[in-house]
């Protein structure tokens, strides 16, 4: 299960570079149910997502190098490309700031993963979050894929 919310941002945090990051690129096999492969750094995922906003079901299988090569022509519509920091929040959080590359430069994305329904709702995101789009589909990488939306 994942419970996540998401943010666009109202600007950077300072020193970006000091926190840990991987580069990400990830294709969708399908988007409707989501089913998406990733090359995080050198790990190689195939993912399986249901329906929702902030609450959905979530299965990663690992893959090998060369089935994720294979896959990847495979894919429809952009290939995303992003690095991701992870910057700690307190409370056992992390925010997972997206830096999107190639066609979405420019586009800057937080997710903060929750234990708990009760956690995701009651959280107060801090100061340099922006506008909360966890209710929109329109930031959800699946959608992102398929064209780049009127900013």
């Amino acid at each position: 299960m994942e419970i996540e919310r998401k943010y666009l941002l109202r600007q950077l945090p300072e020193h970006l570079e000091t926190y840990p990051s991987h580069r990400i690129e990830q294709g969708y096999l399908c988007t409707a149910p989501v089913v998406r492969i990733r090359r995080q750094d050198e790990e190689y995922w195939l993912t399986y997502k249901s329906k929702g906003l902030m609450v959905r079901e979530e299965y990663n299988l690992p893959l090998t190098r060369e089935a994720y090569l294979h896959l990847r022509p495979k894919t429809d519509g952009i290939l995303i490309c992003k690095t991701r920091y992870l910057i700690p929040l307190g409370g056992g959080l992390t925010a997972e700031l997206d830096v999107f590359h190639d066609d979405y430069e420019g586009l800057f994305l937080v997710e903060v993963e929750f234990p708990s329904e009760e956690a995701a709702e009651a959280f107060l995101p801090p100061e340099w979050f922006g506008e909360d789009v966890t209710f929109s589909s329109a930031y959800h990488n699946s959608t992102l894929s398929g064209g780049v939306p009127e900013r």
